[in-house]
């Protein structure tokens, strides 16, 4: 069977390199044409140039390589998640094997506390109970069963007899045969999903599209000016030599340096925002995120059962506390009203409907004034078997066996119960664990001299063994159905103190019932907040979860992600819809309930066809492929499985939901960045053409010279874009009229910008040249340098902000710009006073009036666009 099927274990992939890291750094449009524009530069003699080129993409790619380092692969991730041993029964014995070695038809022995070695079909089980959270995001363990279930193609949710490989036995035992191992495992059917799927961030995309317009661009102007040239009588080799220099102008050869720093910087401020990124251009999808698709358990919720509710004896009561930790005070709800919602989950007509709910004045009382709270503290602590305790390491509660027990015990904790001191005060006398047939647990303790027999359980079990009239046990479903409609999990409880003598199921008395216990995940702390924020920002949070659709409705409008007249689909419904009719359902829905890896898949893709950058937040096996297929996967970095967080963009180190919100503004702030520094290159460079273009059509010799032109591109505009890229975030970026990021990262606000920060800039310069050209050619091409320099210097600063006059920014909030100012100026001085750079340059020194004209002309650029600003600001208010 090895032969046959294979060893049972997931497909290696081959573990990059940091030279294949690296290679992959050049493998973009934009650097291809540097490299070409290089090539052309050494063939024209520029060896210093054409170094400089080479050197600024090479130190983009060591950058670029160390960030993302030697990437670990996602299906190596998973192969480490289900590494274990097996017991198998083989030759009438029980061996421990490697899970390696487990083939279809071995009986596999399940244990306690072990991982499940590969999926397998239940042969017998006692009690056995799996936590298979992680690859169906269900927020309980699961009873599994040895009984023959007759529907053919259930989900996994609904596959009770059987046990899935990498998920985990929380309590019971039992026997099952493999039926299936390797990639046919459910785990492995997600493994080579993520193998297939492929994605590019919209960064990636939005600088192949701007390449591809900067490389039409380069090759019609550069052709266009070389040929028109040559028509007005211009020497060949003359306007070879220019149009070669106005194409490396054109090309932002600082852009990929600068993004890199722009990335980088983010990557930085997010660490310290607990958001650890992976991938250096994932991080500004972030920013334009339009849809956060949440995974329900431990990422909404803290998967950590609280028992929320209790009514007993006609009364509400509500229990306070966070998780697991034995404190909490409790509230009397007068007056509660009953409430239910009667909706199909199936039915394609069900729409979610507003309702009326009477506010209610909780009132806080001492447990102690009512008795039969305190028998429902006492009954659920009776019948916990799990163990809470404090970890010191990790700064929180942590628990030993079933949730749902654990729960109760901290329930009977915050009423003023030990389980220690019922233990030595109340010993076990008798117990019939929890059985999937039974749906109930009970436990008899001695008490004083009597015996007190308590049962907790599902609700319809525990009313089949009390006595009830038909009203009384009409008015118990109304109440159960509340509850359950609340987002609860309901276990009902009763007890016998009438010193019940049996010690056999079968023989057990009747009850009297005690009441009920509304159990819920509790909410993280931080979630209200951070949804709220969401929306202002104009972000749509949606809820993915396995869980049943009325509980995850609950949830989800507890969280502030479910409206009044939102939409709910289930799995059952997505599975049935053509991909249309989903992306036509998409826009109303904010819950999508019972759903499987595939169906979350699908999810995602249809968002993406739509055209909507998501973000998907997950933790389990079962989130991998959406968070591989989504815009940004991100993952809790605490309760997040090696499979999540390998498959993930972004991962969440303190996994507070919180710290999303607090990433997207940082996404935001970089995307505001590049566009700043792409402002500042393409103006700068449209500039320089618009100047020779005018010169030429004019008849004019040109007033920039080949040297010149390389000498702003890389000297005045390397500095400051540099310094530009430092710039401090905004204020008011989560704000929800952020716009989507153009194609080509290009919108049209920012050539309304780059039209006027053109037209002063060329010409303003050619005016300076052509008057002082009657005087001295050199005279007038240090000139037109020196101009078009200090136009760059000034256009820096104006790019700061789009609406802001720089009469309002506080200069000194970016010292870099400043010193970055600074050195151009110094530069440039060198420029004109040096004699070696007069030579290579071509330029003579001018005297104080000539700066001053300059200076005034370049004054020019801040005036006109200071203009534009006054009148964007207050056109946008009216």
């Amino acid at each position: 069977r090895l032969r046959k099927y294979g060893l049972n274990k997931l497909p290696e992939a081959k573990v990059e390199g940091l030279p294949t890291i690296f290679f992959r750094q050049f493998q973009s449009p934009l650097i291809y044409l540097l490299l070409v524009a290089a090539l052309i530069i050494f063939y024209l003699g520029e060896v210093v140039d054409g170094l400089i080129i080479l050197a600024v993409l090479l130190f983009n790619a060591v950058v670029g390589t160390i960030q993302e380092g030697k990437a670990k692969n996602t299906l190596l991730a998973l192969k480490k998640f289900v590494e274990t041993n097996a017991t198998v029964l083989r030759g009438g014995k029980e061996v421990i094997i490697s899970d390696e070695e487990v083939v279809v038809g071995d009986i596999i022995i399940l244990q306690e506390g072990e991982k499940v070695p590969t999926d397998a079909r239940v042969i017998l089980s006692h009690n056995l109970k799996i936590d298979q959270s992680a690859l169906t995001g269900e927020s309980v363990p699961v009873y599994k069963i040895a009984e023959r279930i007759f529907e053919q193609n259930l989900p996994v949710v609904d596959q009770k007899n059987m046990v899935f490989k990498g998920t985990y036995i929380v309590s019971g035992s039992g026997e099952a045969i493999a039926v299936a191992t390797g990639v046919k495992t459910e785990i492995g059917k997600i493994s080579q999903e993520i193998a297939v799927l492929e994605k590019e961030v919209p960064l990636k995309a939005n600088i192949r599209q701007l390449s591809r317009l900067i490389m039409i661009a380069v090759l019609s102007i550069s052709s266009f000016l070389f040929l028109v040239g040559l028509l007005f009588g211009k020497p060949l080799k003359t306007m070879f030599t220019t149009a070669v220099a106005l194409s490396v102008s054109i090309i932002p050869e600082g852009l990929p340096i600068v993004m890199t720093l722009i990335l980088a910087t983010g990557v930085w401020r997010m660490t310290k925002r607990n958001a650890l990124v992976k991938r250096l251009q994932a991080v500004e999808a972030l920013g334009q995120a339009k849809v956060i698709a949440v995974d329900k358990t431990g990422t909404i919720t803290k998967n950590e059962l609280v028992v929320q509710k209790v009514y007993t004896r006609g009364k509400f009561f509500e229990v306070g506390g966070v998780g697991y930790d034995p404190k909490g005070r409790v509230y009397l709800i007068p007056n509660a009203n009953l409430r239910i919602d009667t909706n199909d989950a199936n039915s394609e007509k069900r729409k979610a409907r507003s309702e009326k709910v009477e506010v209610i004045d909780k009132q806080l009382i001492s447990p102690l004034d009512f008795p039969e709270l305190i028998l429902a503290a006492k009954t659920a602590g009776f019948c916990a078997n799990a163990r809470v305790y404090f970890s010191e390491k990790e700064n929180q509660y942590r628990l030993s066996g079933d949730p749902t027990e654990a729960a109760l015990l901290v329930f009977s904790q915050k009423l003023g119960f030990q389980r220690e001191i019922i233990e030595r005060e109340q010993p076990i006398l008798w117990e019939s664990p929890f059985d999937y047939k039974t749906k109930f647990h009970a436990i008899v303790r001695q008490v004083n001299s009597e015996r007190f027999l308590t049962v907790i359980g599902a609700p319809e079990a525990i009313l089949k063994l009390v006595k009830l009239s038909k009203k009384e046990r009409k008015g118990l479903e109304l109440i159960f159905q509340q509850m359950s409609q609340e987002g609860l999990r309901v276990l009902a409880f009763a007890y016998n103190d009438k010193s019940a003598d049996f010690l056999k199921i079968e023989t057990m008395p009747k009850l009297t019932f005690g009441g009920f216990y509304g159990i819920k995940d509790s909410l993280r702390p931080e979630v209200k907040e951070a949804v709220r924020r969401s929306k202002e920002a104009g972000i749509k949070v949606v809820m993915i979860t396995g869980d049943y659709w009325l509980t995850a409705k609950v949830i989800a409008k507890e969280a502030g992600i479910y409206q009044a007249g939102d939409e709910i689909l289930t799995g059952q419904e997505i599975e049935e819809m053509t991909l249309k009719k989903l992306s036509q359902k998409l826009a109303k829905t904010t819950v999508f309930a019972r759903v499987t890896p595939e169906h979350k898949l699908k999810i995602i893709q249809v968002y993406r066809q739509r055209g909507e950058i998501v973000a998907m937040t997950g933790d389990g096996v079962n989130d991998a492929p959406s968070l591989v297929a989504a815009d940004l996967g991100v993952a809790m970095g605490k309760i997040g499985t090696e499979v999540a967080k390998e498959a993930a963009d972004v991962v969440l180190l303190d996994d507070n939901f919180g710290s999303i919100i607090s990433a997207i503004e940082e996404g935001r702030s970089i995307y505001k960045t590049i566009k700043k520094v792409i402002l500042y290159l393409f103006s700068t460079s449209l500039g320089e053409v618009l100047t020779i273009s005018i010169a030429l059509f004019l008849g004019y010799p040109l007033p920039l010279l080949a040297g010149q032109i390389i000498w702003l591109n890389f000297v005045t505009d390397g500095f400051l874009d540099v310094a530009l890229a430092m710039e401090p975030k905004e204020r008011g970026l989560l704000r929800s009229q952020w716009q989507k990021s153009s194609r080509y990262l290009v919108d049209s606000l920012m050539v309304q910008r780059m039209l006027v920060m053109v037209l002063p800039m060329s010409v303003g310069t050619f005016f300076i040249f052509q008057k002082y050209l009657v005087f001295d050619l050199t005279k007038a091409l240090t000139m037109s340098l020196t101009t078009l320099a200090i136009f760059q210097w000034f256009n820096a600063w104006n790019c700061r902000s789009e609406n802001k006059s720089i009469f309002q920014l506080n200069p000194f909030t970016n010292i870099w710009l400043i010193g970055a100012t600074l050195i151009v100026i110094l530069l440039q001085l060198l420029a004109v006073y040096q004699p070696t750079l007069q030579k290579i340059l071509q330029t003579t020194a001018l005297t104080f009036s000539d700066w001053l004209v300059a200076f005034t002309v370049a004054s020019l650029i801040i005036i006109i666009e200071e203009i534009r600003k006054f009148f964007y600001r207050n056109l946008r208010v009216v």
